[in-house]
């Protein structure tokens, strides 16, 4: 998947302008390169081809109308927009970055993506200050346009607008459940996660781990007896006990390990999942 630059950056390849000679003209002027990019979110869609070829229809007859070069399409056939790292929409932004177009086009921008939050940062990456230009058939966008690069504009501030609400419920609702004292986070070593719920609050239960409970046991036995954070860790793995995510044993891990301990069930020496984090 393409690499977000740092906020005020470019990526790399952004800053020539820079055309390969021997390009199209007419009248003198250089036509615009566009790669096209169509996508259907169904193997059945794809494998029919009725939508994918009407998409790429409406590429063409754009390109036509406004005299456009179509160097590509590239489809993504039976991809789901939940994510940018598609197969076909790389290949059309490396073409971008490459400057071997000047321009993505699409039919429609749910074709490109359903999620404010990637539209932003597609935006923000490649389609701002000029980069290169976004153009989309049926919502009437061109970036070369004052009025697109208006309409760009809005769409900066409602991706914007979208992270900064995310942001917020998230921390709401993290605060919530903290004040509620529900533990946040991975459970402790020697506790995991449990297919079951509470039927109180839905979330899952949490169960005993005996093998990583014993390792817990032995840290606090070996530094009661004065042991370094770095000494536990040898002599735990000297002793094959397994941590939590199956890797070595670092002072640091045993460090984490010894000062957050491990919950208490509520009924004490009861093996019964206990109401955790879902």
């Amino acid at each position: 998947m393409d690499t977000p630059p740092k906020r005020g950056g470019r990526p790399p390849g952004s800053r020539s302008k820079v055309r390969p000679a021997g390009a199209p003209t007419v009248n003198g002027l250089r036509r615009t390169r566009v790669v096209g990019y169509v996508r259907v979110s169904t193997e059945r869609q794809a494998d029919e081809g009725v939508s994918l070829d009407a998409q790429r229809a409406k590429l063409r007859a754009h390109c036509a109308a406004l005299d456009l070069e179509l160097v590509a399409v590239e489809a993504d056939e039976g991809v789901s927009a939940k994510t940018l790292d598609r197969p076909a929409l790389q290949r059309a932004l490396t073409m971008l970055r490459e400057h071997r177009a000047d321009a993505l086009l699409v039919p429609k921008l749910d074709r490109l993506t359903r999620r404010v939050v990637d539209l932003g940062h597609l935006i923000e990456t490649y389609f701002a200050e000029g980069r290169w230009a976004l153009v989309s058939v049926a919502d009437q966008i061109d970036t070369r346009t004052a009025a697109g690069r208006m309409t760009l504009f809005i769409l900066m501030t409602v991706a914007q607008w979208e992270r900064e609400a995310i942001g917020e419920r998230t921390a709401d609702a993290l605060a919530h459940l903290k004040a509620a004292g529900v533990p946040l986070g991975r459970p402790a070593l020697g506790w995991r996660h449990t297919p079951e719920t509470d039927p109180a609050t839905g979330r899952r239960l949490l169960g005993a781990v005996a093998e990583e409970l014993a390792a817990v046991a032995r840290i606090g036995a070996l530094r009661a007896e004065g042991r370094s954070y770095a000494a536990i860790a040898r002599q735990l793995a000297a002793e094959g006990h397994p941590s939590q995510r199956g890797g070595h044993w670092l002072p640091n891990t045993v460090r984490r390990v010894w000062l957050r301990g491990a919950p208490e069930p509520s009924r004490e020496g009861s093996d019964e999942p206990q109401p955790g984090l879902g």
